[in-house]
């Protein structure tokens, strides 16, 4: 007998059971999430306190996604062979000690090795965290829950950013007392995260749950031609948008725009605050009229547009900040459902691993060659032109990303689509 049979209170309870689950893994992630940017508003603060080169300021985010090259795989077949609940509480955890290490932060070896275990943590928590909404929630509201996730991580990113502002006593106190309090959150989300764990034991299972396959390379030849091109979008557009977005934008429009601190953290927040009410909305309507890669193509046209304009436009903040706000409310709250349409259920921690895999070596990458095209052209407040390599680099990923996504649509509206531009049942 089922958890949600036999008395109508139970029944209550079991409808309410995945909605309880959500809220839990939407505090964990934006304690996470928030952890994660925490380092653009103290940019320059590091700099100006502790003498950081822009290639350091770089390298703490750039080592986050270092770790995650060879174990976010390793992650996703744990995923699939233990529970995507208990992984999203061991990795909970480690958010919790390499925040707390970036805190300590001195000498800098101890700050990147925080930012090194700290990112073991964050990338694969989001990942298990997803996969275990793929399990709670199916049919026509997969995408509205991954959504709802998405937002709450958007929240724990938009505090970050205007925590320049509610918290302008803790960035007078320096550049520790902000790591401090996004040491605090990750705190809090190791909480839900063990309440999530907690109630995923009252989940009824499928009987093709209780089969754990072992992890065979071949499986991954077999993925579809659809999934290798969502993946591409995945990481292109991640290795143009997050380095971008969560370690230079700050400093970049202090410098090139002569934005004070507080603007420039108001501003790169507006991109995460007009997601945290869009992507569920985006979500809820891809789930009821299809057009999914249609939705991507469109999102995934906006981050070339945008590189573009700020790279000629004297004053383009905010139209920058329209563009990315709109590209990062349609790719998430479409891609990662989208995603668990063209892979085998048991096979979706592996799959989400191996686009965190190569999503991971992007932004590595993508992070380091930034800050050293700043540093090599000379990009400061002296010299903003300094900043049009990085602003070219981030164009051409972008327009890749989204070349990546036409075929991705020309593939699905032919014999070989798997549905993704059809409405959910």
């Amino acid at each position: 007998m089922s958890f949600a049979q036999s008395h109508p209170a139970r029944d209550d309870a079991a409808r309410a059971l995945p909605w309880i689950a959500l809220v839990l893994g939407a505090v964990a992630i934006a304690g996470a999430y928030y952890a994660y940017d925490a380092i653009a508003p103290v940019a320059d603060l590091l700099r100006r306190e502790r003498g950081f080169t822009q290639a350091q300021i770089g390298l703490l985010n750039a080592v986050f996604s270092l770790p995650n090259i060879p174990l976010s795989l390793v992650a996703g077949v744990l995923i699939d062979r233990v529970g995507a609940a208990r992984v999203a509480l061991w990795t909970a955890g480690l958010c919790l000690v390499g925040a707390a290490l970036t805190a300590w932060g001195e000498p800098f070896a101890v700050m990147v090795t925080g930012r090194l275990i700290f990112g073991i943590g964050e990338e694969t928590l989001l990942i298990a965290l997803l996969a275990a909404l793929a399990l709670w929630f199916d049919g026509g509201r997969a995408a509205l829950a991954m959504s709802l996730l998405f937002s709450m991580a958007r929240i724990g990113s938009y505090s970050a950013d205007i925590s320049t502002n509610w918290a302008a006593g803790l960035y007078a106190a320096g550049w520790r007392p902000p790591l401090e309090l996004a040491a605090g959150l990750c705190a809090v989300g190791l909480v839900a995260a063990w309440g999530l764990d907690w109630i995923d034991g009252q989940r009824p299972r499928r009987a093709a749950e209780a089969v754990r396959e072992r992890f065979d390379l071949a499986a991954l030849r077999r993925f579809d031609a659809s999934f290798w091109w969502i993946l591409w979008l995945n990481v292109l557009f991640a290795s143009a948008f997050f380095p971008f977005r969560s370690t230079f934008a700050i400093v970049y429009f202090q410098d090139a725009k002569h934005l004070t601190l507080a603007q420039a953290g108001l501003i790169n927040s507006l991109v995460f605050g007009a997601a945290i009410f869009a992507t569920p909305i985006i979500g809820a309507v891809a789930d009821r009229v299809g057009h999914r890669a249609a939705l991507l193509c469109f999102g995934a046209a906006l981050m070339p547009v945008n590189f573009a304009w700020l790279a000629l436009s004297p004053s383009g903040e905010g139209y920058s900040t329209a563009l990315m706000g709109i590209s990062f409310s349609v790719i998430p709250a479409v891609i990662w459902p989208a995603t668990a349409m063209l892979v085998p259920r048991a096979r979706l921690g592996t799959a989400f691993g191996l686009i965190n895999v190569l999503q991971s070596l992007g932004m590595a990458a993508s992070n380091w060659a930034a800050g050293a095209l700043n540093d090599r052209y000379g990009a400061g407040p002296a010299h903003p032109e300094g900043y049009l390599p990085m602003l070219a680099l981030f164009f051409g990923i972008g327009l890749a990303g989204f070349l990546a996504t036409a075929m991705l649509w020309w593939r699905e509206r032919g014999p070989h689509g798997h549905g993704l531009e059809r409405a959910a049942p």
